[in-house]
């Protein structure tokens, strides 16, 4: 790491939903921010207008805020180094493009799509690539070999033109990646890209390193598919006089497929039932919903833990961060260079690992918004929280509490056919009487006081314990599940216990 501020920045483009590897990215940005004691960025990379998407810029906020990866400065978050939309910046971006004009590091291109695409249709009949580089561009209509009246009439009578950036054919280019190391690429084999449109808007390529020049950016944290623009922005920053000022790069390996075969996509996740962005998104344009981790019940906090371990290890056993610790540990040595799969299972054991974490108190509160939705009297808080203690260790998800402790809320009116056939007879039947009798002279229903003297009874009656206690579970839940069965009377009271007992013995011999 540089000696210099650390200032980071997380720039995506308002295009769609955030994906989990764009959050991750911010995830990794934030920890060196704030391991540094740095400054944390959000920019909004819009230069294609082509591809806004409406509500995608307030999506990303959303689920930026949501992860409690909160940004120090950019757009909805203000700063001295504004505007951080780059639409909002599109007055600056002309005077760099025409300053590497004036350097001889960029040329003016006039030609159309139409001659563009026919020249790329003759390269594939041949079975080549069409690149506008060094080999061709002399040949084409561009300000190359043009004269300054020539380059000026053009550019006067209106026609639409592109600045390029013009490669050296004859440099190498190294660059220096703090995951990857040193990386070395002939200019000959790179493309002039476009840096500037006549519609008065920068590429990506001039807008990012302009603007990660102008607000001080120290590191470049970002996804591996940026790989391939490095050495473009490595050369830009040569070409403006900058490279004393470049901010140290990192390229985040992908983030893939639970088979490891190929980017993790939308469409894994609808296969495989697991969000692959962190908030739910309506499409503005089809209307398609697509789930996201907040929906489907996830602990933010659970979420940057998911994350932060795809593509990075502590090198230790511990695998449960509070976001403070994983910014004093976190450091891009131990970021890998291969791709990570995504495992949904292990995103679920992390979910759970956070909702146990969680004291009966708090989590019955949100147990007690899903109880609501469900229409079901809430019981006082002492009991919600009593029940919520007895079955959250069963539980991945909020919403799986329900799935384990229905019964306290709703009497059974059937019965899992498989444990009648497995625990039921007419014995049993006769015992569970018996029992029935005892509850009912029963005056402390407290399940310390209930389990004693339950068990010796059925101890001195000689009655097989396991089959009672499976049997009594059967009565008042309805089937096998459920925690202790003392524990599941104190809470249903003596009046509930008895009345299911009589009702599952009624309708078992009728």
């Amino acid at each position: 790491m540089s000696q210099r501020p650390v200032r980071v920045r997380f720039a995506p483009s308002p295009t769609g939903p955030l994906h989990i590897g764009g959050l991750r990215t911010a995830i990794f940005n934030y920890l060196i921010a704030k391991q540094n004691n740095g400054v944390f960025i959000l920019r909004i990379e819009d230069t294609d207008q082509t591809r806004f998407v409406p509500g995608a810029e307030e999506y990303i906020i959303n689920s930026l805020k949501w992860a409690g990866i909160v940004p120090d400065e950019g757009v909805s978050f203000g700063g001295e180094y504004g505007p951080y939309r780059q639409s909002d910046r599109k007055s600056i971006y002309k005077a760099y493009a025409d300053q590497l004009i004036s350097s001889g590091n960029a040329y003016y291109s006039f030609d159309t799509p139409e001659e563009l695409d026919k020249l790329r249709k003759e390269h594939e009949a041949r079975k080549e690539t069409f690149i506008y580089n060094a080999a061709v561009r002399d040949g084409l209509n561009n300000s190359l070999k043009m004269t300054d009246e020539e380059i000026q009439k053009h550019l006067s009578s209106g026609q639409p033109y592109v600045i390029r950036f013009k490669f050296d054919p004859g440099e190498e280019i190294v660059m220096q990646d703090l995951i990857r190391g040193e990386v070395r690429v002939q200019a000959a084999t790179l493309d002039d890209k476009v840096l500037f449109k006549s519609d008065g808007m920068p590429t990506y390529h001039l807008a990012n390193v302009t603007d990660d020049y102008l607000m001080k950016i120290s590191h470049v944290i970002r996804g591996e598919e940026w790989l391939p623009s490095l050495p473009l922005h490595v050369a830009l920053y040569k070409a403006f006089g900058w490279e004393s000022s470049m901010p140290e790069f990192a390229h985040l390996p992908l983030i893939l497929k639970p088979d490891g075969k190929g980017k993790l996509s939308k469409r894994d996740g609808d296969k495989g039932g697991f969000p692959v962005f962190p908030l739910e998104w309506k499409d503005p344009e089809s209307g398609e919903t697509s789930s996201g981790y907040r929906e489907a019940g996830y602990f933010p906090e659970a979420c940057v833990n998911i994350l932060a371990f795809l593509g990075w290890n502590p090198g230790t056993e511990q695998e449960i961060f509070t976001l403070p610790e994983l910014a004093a540990i976190f450091s891009l040595e131990k970021v890998g260079k291969s791709g990570s799969k995504f495992d949904p299972d292990k995103a679920k054991w992390y979910n759970h690992q956070y909702l146990q974490q969680k004291s009966d108190a708090e989590l019955s509160k949100s147990f007690a918004e899903l109880l609501q939705t469900k229409g079901v009297e809430l019981p006082d808080s002492p009991k919600l929280q009593k029940i919520t203690g007895l079955v959250k260790e069963r539980a991945n998800f909020v919403r799986e509490l329900w799935d384990h402790a229905d019964f306290f809320f709703v009497r059974p009116t059937a019965y899992d056919p498989e444990v009648v056939k497995k625990r039921w007879n007419p014995q049993v039947a006769e015992q569970m009487k018996q029992i029935l009798e005892l509850l009912e002279r029963s005056d402390d229903f407290t399940a310390q006081s209930l389990e004693p003297k339950v068990k010796t009874f059925i101890e001195e009656k000689a009655f097989g314990m396991g089959q009672i206690m499976n049997a009594l579970r059967l009565c008042l839940v309805g089937t096998s599940k459920g925690p202790g069965i003392f524990d599941i009377s104190e809470i249903l009271g003596k009046e509930e216990v008895i009345l299911r007992i009589r009702n599952a013995v009624f309708q078992f011999e009728n």
